[in-house]
């Protein structure tokens, strides 16, 4: 996991949230309400953070600091704007997981946040089947609602926790993250 810094790097996430977006839409499925997310990538002042493997991106994301919750108290680590390659999702979804619960409790924080778009359905067969791979793979389902985006969205908490053995499997070059503004797109 890096941050992304160059203007190359940015793009090649753009490229990637662009390419997943459309293989979603071309499938029906939900995808974020925020009219551009690929531009969140582009943005200099936006940190994301990319999963790299064998010189590839097959993911990337916006960590950032929520000092309120949103929904709960206290701070927490909140992943926007996630997106995996089509056919990395569920490989890329799982070191992310296992980085951000690590990344969060190194940074002292009790929790990571993220949404995931469901429509107006989260019953519907892919969506409902990928809300559970997610909570196989540790994160809880704390209901349906409004996003940060007022789109339709499955709200996740995943607690924190040191992973003293995942440096062997994932390095971790990744900024502190900056405080969410309230107008920041959600995933």
């Amino acid at each position: 996991m890096r941050t992304l810094r160059t203007e190359a790097e940015r793009e090649e996430a753009a490229v990637l949230v662009q390419d997943r977006q459309r293989w979603l839409a071309k499938r029906d499925l939900p995808v974020p309400a925020r009219a551009d997310v690929p531009a969140l990538f582009r943005d200099p002042q936006t940190r994301p953070t990319g999963l790299s493997e064998d010189g590839r991106l097959p993911a990337c994301l916006i960590p950032e600091r929520d000092p309120s919750l949103g929904r709960g108290k206290g701070p927490c680590l909140v992943l926007s704007g996630v997106h995996t390659l089509p056919d990395q999702t569920d490989d890329a979804t799982r070191l992310i997981t296992l980085w951000a619960s690590d990344f969060a409790a190194r940074l002292g924080l009790p929790l990571v946040r993220s949404e995931v778009p469901v429509h107006h359905d989260p019953e519907v067969p892919h969506v409902a089947a990928f809300l559970r791979r997610l909570t196989d793979m540790g994160w809880d389902l704390h209901g349906h609602g409004s996003g940060r985006e007022d789109d339709q969205v499955a709200h996740l908490e995943l607690a924190a926790e040191h992973r003293s053995g995942l440096s062997a499997l994932l390095s971790c070059r990744v900024h502190d993250p900056q405080t969410a503004p309230d107008d920041r797109g959600g995933t």
